[in-house]
């Protein structure tokens, strides 16, 4: 007898298959188990039992790192840093991108031949003379230093993404714009930019999560100063000789509630702005 309808069989190669999805999943969870029964421990029983459940879940390591660590303060200095870099590099990363889509001159293919160069140029190249123009400059311990840093860092993949997703839109809009007698600014804002809303989606999650959980590029720029960023605060738990693991990961976990909410949020519109790159 063949079996009913939407009903599936339980062969050999299907129960194998679903056993190791079972097992990728236990792989990338394992983390989220750590991570979860570490914050929520006492010193004295995660020293006993590192990776047992806890008995008594201890949500003071919560209001400790809170409040011994200033996050409140360092939360705000990293929302005002994630903030202003993003709508920067979303307003130029656009406008370069258009620039470069819609110009198909040898010039414009060369400069994104070079935006694209910086996507395969390591980070750590740069992080010495960088430094040392931040400080010539007198721009470290502060935002701008960051901020900077951070538009530069992230520039080469906006314009990829947004160059992708340019060259895919017809032009019929910006053409009758044109012939109504707006200006070229005019197009762009009005017409275009609002059509870039799934790869704007793109790049703001991206680009923030990049952002937001930057740490070398805080600890060397603005560490130890009022304008430390949750990364470096966070840090500071860990000692010479001894850490709080336990507040570390308490922090960590309030560290990452702003940028997951962000991230499901704009979740449906990255594979939308990737596809739309690989398709430019």
């Amino acid at each position: 007898m063949r079996p009913a309808a939407g009903r599936r069989r339980w062969t050999l190669p299907r129960i194998g298959a679903e056993l190791g999805m079972l097992a990728v999943a236990a792989i990338f969870l394992f983390p989220f188990y750590v991570f979860l029964t570490v914050a929520l421990k006492t010193p004295a029983e995660l020293a006993r039992s590192p990776l047992s459940l806890p008995t008594d879940p201890a949500l003071a390591n919560f209001t400790e790192a809170w409040q011994r660590g200033d996050l409140g303060t360092a939360m705000v200095n990293s929302v005002v840093v994630t903030s202003l870099s993003v709508a920067l590099l979303v307003a130029c990363g656009s406008l370069a991108a258009y620039v470069l889509a819609r110009r198909g001159t040898r010039l414009s293919y060369g400069t994104y031949l070079l935006f694209l160069l910086g996507l395969m140029i390591p980070l750590q190249l740069g992080m010495v003379p960088l430094y040392q123009l931040m400080r010539d400059l007198n721009l470290l311990q502060t935002y701008t230093s960051l901020i900077i840093f951070e538009i530069g860092h992230q520039l080469p993949l906006s314009v990829f993404l947004y160059a992708g997703f340019l060259r895919a839109l017809p032009r019929d809009y910006e053409e009758a714009a044109r012939v109504d007698g707006a200006g070229s600014l005019a197009v762009f804002w009005r017409i275009v930019f609002p059509l870039l809303r799934p790869v704007t989606g793109t790049v703001v999650i991206l680009s923030a999560i990049n952002i937001w959980n930057d740490f070398l590029t805080p600890l060397l720029y603005v560490g130890g100063s009022p304008q430390q960023t949750l990364p470096v605060a966070i840090f500071a738990f860990r000692g010479e000789f001894a850490s709080q693991w336990q507040v570390i990961f308490a922090g960590m976990g309030i560290a990452i509630v702003p940028i997951l909410v962000v991230y499901f949020l704009l979740q449906k519109y990255i594979i939308k702005g990737f596809a739309s790159g690989i398709k430019g």
